[in-house]
C-alpha cells in the first residue's frame, strides 16, 4: 500500500566509516544526501568520524550502537522530524546529555520549540563550513568538559549558551 510519495527510498544504509585517530564521533541526521556529504565531508576533513541517517527514526536505531559525541539534526524530515527526535533522545537516559544541534532553516517557532526539548545550538542553513565545524567542536569540547571536569570553558559556554545566559549562570553561580 502506497501511503505517500517521498524523495527517500527506504531502508536507505547508513553511512559509517571508521576513521584512524578521530578526534570524536558525530551522527549527523538529514533526509537530503547532499547535505548529508556535505556535512560528512567537511566534519571528516577535521578529523572527526562520521555517521549519517536519513530521518530521526534512523537516529534513534542507530544512536545505541553508533554512540556520537554529537548529534546534528535537521528540523524537516520525513517519519520522524528533527525536533521530535530531539526530544526523543532527551526523554531517553542513556542520550539525555548528548549534545544536540539543529542545522536547519529554522523559523523562530522551531528554534523556541527546539530549546524547549533541550536542543544544545542551532546553524541556520545555509552555514559557512567553519562555522559548523566551529560549533561541533565547540558541542564536544562541553561535553567532555562536562564528563571529565564537570566545568565548561567559558568561551565555550558563551556562544552555546548566548553570553546573557552564560553571565547569569555566572552571577548565579558565584
Amino acid at each position: 500500500m502506497e501511503v505517500g510519495k517521498t524523495r527517500t527510498r527506504w531502508p536507505v544504509p547508513t553511512y559509517s566509516r571508521v576513521v584512524p585517530g578521530a578526534s570524536g564521533r558525530v551522527l549527523v541526521v538529514d533526509d537530503n544526501k547532499v547535505i548529508r556529504q556535505l556535512i560528512r565531508v567537511n566534519l571528516e576533513l577535521e578529523g572527526l568520524e562520521v555517521v549519517t541517517a536519513a530521518d530521526g527514526a534512523e537516529c534513534l536505531d542507530v544512536v545505541h550502537q553508533v554512540r556520537p559525541d554529537v548529534v546534528t539534526l535537521d528540523v524537516v524530515m520525513p517519519r520522524l522530524d528533527g525536533l521530535r527526535t530531539a526530544a526523543r533522545l532527551r526523554s531517553d537516559p542513556r542520550t539525555r546529555d548528548l549534545p544536540l544541534a539543529i542545522v536547519s532553516a529554522c523559523t523562530q517557532h522551531e528554534v523556541e520549540s527546539g530549546l524547549d526539548v533541550g536542543v544544545d545550538a542551532f546553524l541556520a542553513k545555509p552555514f559557512e563550513p567553519a562555522e559548523l565545524v566551529r560549533l561541533v567542536r565547540q558541542l564536544m569540547e562541553r561535553r567532555h568538559g562536562v564528563e571529565q571536569a564537570d566545568e565548561s570553558d567559558d568561551a565555550v559556554f558563551d556562544s552555546v549558551l548566548g553570553a546573557g545566559e552564560a553571565e547569569r549562570a555566572g552571577q548565579a553561580g558565584g
